[in-house]
């Protein structure tokens, strides 16, 4: 079994203690040379943030809200402490969101993930991720070139020429989407051309459905998943054992009940949150708007750090019910206020053409006591009329949903 380097390995216990030493020192960082995390982490003590509920207690930097903190404080938010005019690049992606690159080579921490999906140094990369205004291009070129692999700037469409340059400079491998590279490859089928030097692949930005990855290996292309944003970088990857994903190594993650900062316990579905230790741009508690779950165990490949089970969905379920808005910071309050129950899930349909909401709990006993409260909390906190419909313990799945739009138009 071949390892990056020996952190990928070391003790669990190791570990933790390196990255709560280094979220202190984030922590402080953040607050001195940043405009968001100075007023946000006012009254924090920096160096009492060495555990993982003093983490939890921390506020959370939602993803969904960078587009009005930038608006507010351009160009990004007053979250970055590097300024824009020393910054190497600078990127726009959907929102617009705008992020800045430092002088580092390898910022997003790819290195790592090619690694573990078979690159090695020498080695030439095809990568077709985008090199126009989103950094997904260089995230990955960043990472080939800390690695000592060259890199062709493929970049999207143009799938004829994209087939011809792999015929002619034999690539090693591919990087870009999982969707992208069938089509490539479908392409040289089709023309007759030879893209067999095409042995692996780091694929990200989708889903890789299982048909796609058989597919692919029957022509003998190994795919592994990287889940990564344009923000944080790389969260997490996929290794040979193809059971899960490692979390990578520079990062501290936690999932937590959707529309709350509550950590969830371990195996339940929940919104990635993140915390980085990127001086030029500090995220602190990071959450993602991806819901996903941690999985039990180590690793096959014996990489010792946790594990996700991949991308589950979107936390932000935000609906419009009958003119109103219902978030899951609602839900979440309503929770808040009756801790007795253990899991809520707030189910909107619309029988006979009528905006209808029910607030399903899973509580064990003394159910009966708690409708007529946990009904005026509902409308009170929402402001809309609701029903109640109680659940057993586990009666709920555990798929990370707070709100479930059921309407059928």
């Amino acid at each position: 079994m071949s390892y990056y380097d020996p952190l990928e390995t070391r003790d669990p216990e190791e570990r933790e203690a390196d990255l709560m030493d280094k979220l202190a020192r984030q922590v402080a960082h953040a607050k001195e040379t940043t405009h968001h995390y100075f007023q946000t982490l006012a009254g924090i003590n920096p160096f009492d943030c060495t555990t993982r509920d003093a983490l939890a207690r921390l506020p959370l930097t939602r993803k969904r809200d960078l587009i009005e903190l930038q608006k507010k404080h351009p160009p990004f938010g007053g979250l970055n402490a590097l300024a824009s005019g020393r910054a190497k690049r600078v990127f726009a992606s959907p929102g617009p969101i705008y992020e800045l690159q430092g002088m580092d080579m390898d910022p997003w921490r790819m290195a790592r993930v090619l690694y573990a999906a078979g690159f090695r140094h020498g080695e030439l990369i095809h990568n077709c991720y985008s090199y126009h205004f989103t950094p997904g291009a260089f995230m990955m070129e960043g990472g080939a070139r800390k690695l000592g692999c060259a890199v062709f700037p493929g970049g999207t469409g143009q799938t004829e020429q994209q087939v011809r340059a792999i015929a002619d400079l034999r690539p090693d491998g591919y990087v870009g989407t999982p969707s992208f590279l069938r089509i490539i490859v479908e392409k040289a089928e089709e023309t007759g051309a030879d893209i067999s030097s095409l042995k692996k692949a780091c694929v990200s930005g989708e889903a890789l459905p299982g048909v796609t990855r058989a597919w692919l290996a029957e022509r003998g292309i190994a795919v592994r998943q990287c889940y990564a944003t344009a923000d944080i970088g790389a969260i997490a990857y996929e290794t040979e054992a193809e059971d899960g994903l490692v979390v990578e190594e520079e990062l501290l993650v936690e999932i937590v009940r959707p529309g709350t900062g509550d950590p969830v316990a371990p195996g339940e579905v929940g919104e990635v949150v993140v915390t980085g230790f990127n001086p030029d741009y500090p995220l602190i508690r990071f959450a993602t708007g991806d819901l996903s779950a941690l999985l039990p165990g180590r690793s096959p490949c014996g990489r010792s750090n946790v594990r996700l089970r991949g991308w589950l969905g979107r936390a932000d379920q935000t609906t419009k019910v009958r003119g109103m808005f219902v978030h899951p910071e609602q839900v979440a309050e309503i929770g808040r206020r009756h801790p007795e129950i253990r899991r809520l899930r707030l189910v909107v349909d619309n029988p006979e053409g009528q905006d209808r909401m029910t607030l399903h709990c899973e509580i064990g006993e003394g159910a009966e006591s708690l409708a007529e409260r946990v009904v005026a909390d509902l409308r009170e906190v929402t402001k809309l009329r609701g029903g109640i419909a109680f659940a057993a313990p586990g009666g709920l799945p555990n798929d990370g949903k707070v709100i479930e739009d059921s309407r059928v138009y």
